[in-house]
């Protein structure tokens, strides 16, 4: 497996979320379960400027995610925001919603969470502890001489405990997706997250190299990851290959125009644009050193990126160029690590001091 990069690990807890995972576990000789894991997230009014890992949109509802299993909840376009009910105090890095009813969020210690009525509540369906015994079962199963490295994959996720988060996920539809994280850990689902299936054998990433980032456009699948890793699939998610990229560094996210275009970007203000399925890549001229931290596509098709560093960046021509916006409108400069539009067209931003609602000239945006 690799091992965790003190610089990555630095970026990643203001730009996505940590991977130095905080567990509260009754110290033993034998592995426990930690304690976050089955604790209810702490509803208070604190959980309003807690530090916020990811934001969406499940319908005309815009749903949060971050810092102790904190999820809230806005149905007025992120004036006003509410605590949603979650089973457990672990962070929250990353949520989708396939339509305003149905969602679902990841993180720490590979938890798995699933909403049925627009995040107010959540169920959990995975934890690190099931993860570990599924990757048993999954390896015992193969035959050849891949049996061997996935026996023994399997049993340090025994050894070590539910020590390793998922990062992102993505759903093609309400009931086929997949969850991703740390060293490789990757699972799919066909069911809507019933029953899972460890996805590790299907990803051409022998380091155990982390994945950051998932992203689907046209008829393809693509992972991004730490190290310049970039994957493709065109056999619908059954295998992922390695494409040749021209950056080295950390890839946090990707973003696809509606083009067929697509974005990776990560590190130190790196952006990377192809319109060719990954085929070729061209740098794209930023204007940032800050690591980008996460990214949307507007209802205009503009596409905009958030740094670590405070900034927020437009691109009106499918993400071949960005701007930096200025001005009043704009939160301090505070490290952010999502964005989302609500449904007034305005932005909202998370960061590590909460959720702040914000106007900038886009033409889909009004006041």
């Amino acid at each position: 497996m690799a091992r965790l990069n003190p610089g990555v690990l630095s970026v990643m807890f203001i730009a996505c979320a940590t991977l130095v995972v905080a567990t509260t576990a009754v110290a033993d000789s034998t592995p426990t379960t930690p304690v976050a894991l089955s604790q209810p997230a702490l509803v208070t009014p604190k959980a309003l400027g807690a530090a916020m890992l990811a934001v969406t949109s499940a319908g005309k509802r815009l749903v949060a995610a971050g810092e102790r299993g904190t999820i809230l909840y806005s149905d007025d376009a992120g004036r006003n925001w509410q605590q949603a009910r979650v089973p457990v105090s672990v962070s929250l890095t990353a949520l989708k919603f396939v339509d305003d009813r149905q969602g679902w969020a990841v993180g720490h210690q590979g938890v798995v969470l699933h909403s049925t009525d627009g995040g107010v509540t959540w169920s959990k369906q995975l934890d690190g502890i099931h993860v570990a015994a599924l990757a048993v079962r999954a390896a015992a199963a193969m035959t050849g001489p891949e049996q061997q490295r996935a026996q023994a994959d399997a049993q340090r996720l025994v050894d070590d405990g539910p020590d390793k988060p998922f990062l992102d996920l993505y759903f093609e539809n309400a009931n086929s997706g997949y969850v991703l994280g740390a060293y490789n850990l990757m699972l799919r689902t066909t069911d809507s997250g019933a029953t899972w299936q460890p996805w590790q054998s299907h990803v051409a990433n022998p380091k155990g190299l982390h994945l950051y980032g998932m992203h689907g456009t046209g008829n393809a699948l693509y992972l991004a990851g730490e190290q310049g890793l970039l994957l493709r699939s065109t056999d619908q998610g059954v295998s992922f290959v390695t494409l040749a990229t021209p950056y080295k560094g950390s890839y946090f996210g990707l973003l696809a125009a509606r083009n067929g275009a697509l974005l990776a970007y990560g590190l130190r203000g790196n952006a990377w644009w192809s319109g060719d399925q990954g085929v070729s890549w061209s740098k794209v001229d930023t204007g940032i050193q800050a690591s980008l931290a996460g990214g949307a596509e507007l209802a205009d098709g503009t596409l905009v990126l958030v740094s670590q560093g405070g900034d927020i960046l437009l691109s009106h021509d499918q993400g071949r160029s960005f701007v930096a916006q200025t001005g009043g409108g704009l939160p301090p400069a505070l490290p952010l690590t999502a964005i989302a539009q609500a449904s007034d067209g305005a932005l909202v931003v998370a960061g590590l001091r909460g959720l702040r609602r914000v106007v900038i000239a886009t033409s889909s945006a009004r006041q």
